[in-house]
């Protein structure tokens, strides 16, 4: 129900505790994104992945906090807006009759770009992104848009996709695009901390992929080719949309691509078994060289359906996907073993911004609550794998809410303690709240519950920005 109606922007508006209080270290910003707009007119959206993105913004200052929060005026949802219909092809929706042009189109061109993705928080902007375009530059305070932004050199053809990953002591940023084409390529991009575009590579692919997250381990970047590729041809004669056009064909195999950090040329590639992962948690290189990731794992492709469902308010397929630990040979690109942590279902794992790229304790996902039918439900709860205990611990919310991605928050005062921060939606009441947990507590109730002026829909990415001081 939080996506029955589009959501409302609400301007900088102080919010309070409804329980608890503020943690004092926590002074910071957290930046949220999703679609927030699934209808236009008389026409639903026919993906998750297509809605227009809005960004929630919430500035802490360790005794009080404030909220606002935007759509992202994209090009795209400027010209729908005015017409009040969607006027281009998406993930979800072939190109509408009224826009079809006789001239081919490159894939980046027969997509709208509705960045409701992810966040990257610069020292002067917010970056909203998405798969197949360049990110839109927000205001930081604000979250007024102020235009496409492709770090003054990418090319049109040059995607910045939504998962990047940022090295805790250099503040390097990783991240990557697919550029569909006759000669589709892997682009690979390496920045400084201010987001200034230092080294780039093109890797040729040989196939159309779908790529959506990379990780970060050590010195190395990884990426799985899963065996899902894009049919270009019922894309191309607009019978089908993008999401339509993607084929599972397990018997390719997954792919395995390591790169070395520094250069960003390919150490090796290797091949397992077939499965798909949207996200990786993290990495790290262990005692003996080897690379550690983890990452949430399915048996299929399946779950693109159950994303689709879930934007049409009719979710009805069962796509468990469970947290995996892998090992990987980075010399060879042999997966040397590969196994489940836990059963629990669910998804968008992420670990502490310190340790990305290195040994993390800790990995917190959203999950489906324990019991619940994963076919018709969403993930209504956070939970936390311990590998010092093996234990999954996950948190109580209580019936009827849901729970997006937890976000991992340093504390500014003393550096060994955390906090995870989640926009939780309440059903019942038709509210959403964020709700702050002890990072290393999940099994406790929340340290602080604070009203949002509005509904927040469930939606995909976030990030933590430190206060400077």
């Amino acid at each position: 129900s939080s996506f029955a109606q589009p959501a409302r922007e609400f301007a900088s508006t102080p919010i309070t505790p409804i329980t608890g209080t503020l943690p004092p270290g926590l002074r910071g910003s957290l930046y949220r994104n999703g679609p927030a707009r699934l209808q236009r007119g008389d026409r639903w959206v026919g993906h998750w992945f297509d809605g227009d993105g809005a960004v929630l913004g919430v500035r802490f200052d360790g005794r009080s906090a404030r909220a606002v929060y935007r759509f992202v005026r994209t090009k795209a949802y400027v010209t729908d807006e005015a017409m009040d219909t969607w006027t281009q092809g998406s993930y979800g929706m072939t190109i509408p009759e009224a826009a079809i042009t006789i001239k081919p189109q490159p894939v980046r061109d027969r997509l709208r770009h509705p960045a409701n993705t992810s966040v990257l928080a610069l020292p002067d902007r917010v970056l909203a992104l998405w798969e197949q375009g360049h990110p839109y530059a927000l205001d930081p305070l604000t979250l007024e848009t102020r235009g496409q932004d492709n770090f003054e050199i990418l090319a049109d053809n040059q995607p910045y996709a939504a998962h990047y990953k940022r090295d805790p002591e250099t503040g390097e940023i990783f991240n990557f695009g697919v550029t569909y084409g006759l000669r589709s390529q892997l682009n690979v991009y390496r920045s400084d901390r201010q987001g200034r575009l230092q080294h780039q590579t093109k890797i040729h692919l040989g196939c159309l992929p779908l790529i959506h997250d990379c990780l970060l381990a050590g010195r190395y970047l990884v990426f799985f080719i899963a065996p899902v590729r894009l049919d270009i041809f019922p894309l191309f004669a607009n019978q089908a949309c993008f999401g339509d056009s993607l084929r599972w064909k397990p018997t390719l195999g997954t792919k395995i691509l390591v790169i070395d950090r520094e250069t960003l040329e390919v150490v090796s590639q290797g091949e397992t078994d077939p499965f798909y992962s949207w996200h990786f948690g993290n990495g790290y290189v262990d005692e003996s060289g080897a690379i550690v990731g983890d990452m949430v794992r399915y048996d299929n492709f399946s779950t693109n359906r159950y994303l689709q469902q879930v934007g049409l308010l009719d979710p009805q397929t069962a796509a468990p996907g469970t947290l995996w630990q892998f090992r990987i040979n980075p010399q060879t690109g042999q997966m040397l073993e590969s196994y489940a942590l836990a059963d629990v279902c669910g998804e968008f794992p992420i670990v502490a911004p310190d340790v990305v790229g290195r040994y993390a304790r800790r990995t917190y996902m959203s999950a489906f609550r324990p019991g619940c039918d994963i076919a018709r439900d969403l993930w209504s709860t956070i939970a936390c794998f311990d590998r010092n205990t093996g234990e999954m611990v996950v948190a109580d919310l209580g019936t009827q809410r849901y729970a997006i991605e937890p976000t991992y928050a340093p504390d500014v005062d003393d550096p060994d303690r955390g906090w995870i921060l989640t926009v939780v939606y309440d059903c019942e009441a038709h509210c959403s709240e964020v709700w702050i947990y002890a990072a290393d507590r999940l099994e406790d109730e929340p340290v602080c519950r604070l009203g949002l002026p509005g509904v927040v829909p469930m939606g995909f990415h976030g990030c933590w920005a430190s206060a400077v001081e």
